[in-house]
């Protein structure tokens, strides 16, 4: 079978490329806005950008559902503010993080809403998920507008994990992080790791 994208609708492309491009690791961003109110939502169209400097970028774009054609909150905050934080998503947050997902009104504290707790950041005004074992602080370094959606570009400065998933030389346990994967209309537990030649 042959599919061409310019024959189709954007949610059938959608789905085609969100059910191949698997798992996706997902992006738990905090930002917050003029006001100070605070802002956390999850992103799976993210990946590392740069090593030198650290860069990690997401995709996020239009609203959908009930809120479709609007823009996302995120995106308006890290316009405004040019920061925000990259939180990491083990399985056991799974819950909490996809309450953060659900379309609330703009004034809504999304880490209340989600029964988390925000903790202070030490370069940039957003706040961090303190469940969270990873977060990473990160300042602007663009925006792209690609088609209908919006790359975000932004520089690490600072990470965070806390001790019991740190190994040493600057490793990652990922056993214990059992980070969640994103795939077309689920999700993936990253627990089953190996070598290759297997």
């Amino acid at each position: 079978m042959k599919f061409n994208p310019a024959e189709l609708e954007t949610k059938a492309v959608y789905k085609l490329l969100s059910g191949s491009v698997v798992p996706r690791p997902i992006a738990w961003v905090s930002t917050i806005n003029e006001n100070g109110e605070h802002n956390l939502s999850p992103f799976s169209f993210f990946t590392v950008a740069s090593r030198q400097p650290p860069m990690l970028c997401i995709s996020i774009g239009p609203g959908v559902g009930e809120r479709e054609g609007t823009i996302k909150d995120t995106l308006t905050n890290i316009r405004t503010q040019k920061e925000f934080v990259i939180n990491i998503v083990p399985s056991d947050l799974g819950n909490e993080m996809q309450k953060s997902s659900e379309n609330v009104p703009s004034h809504v504290d999304e880490f209340q809403y989600a029964n988390l707790t925000p903790k202070d950041s030490d370069f940039i005004k957003p706040k961090r998920v303190q469940e969270a074992p990873i977060q990473m602080e990160c300042r602007l370094n663009q925006i792209i507008e690609l088609g209908s959606d919006y790359l975000i570009i932004g520089e690490m400065v600072l990470y965070h994990i806390k001790e019991d998933y740190y190994l040493d030389n600057y490793k990652v346990n990922l056993e214990k992080l059992r980070p969640l994967g994103r795939l077309a209309g689920n999700y993936s537990e990253c627990t089953n790791f190996f070598t290759l030649p297997k």
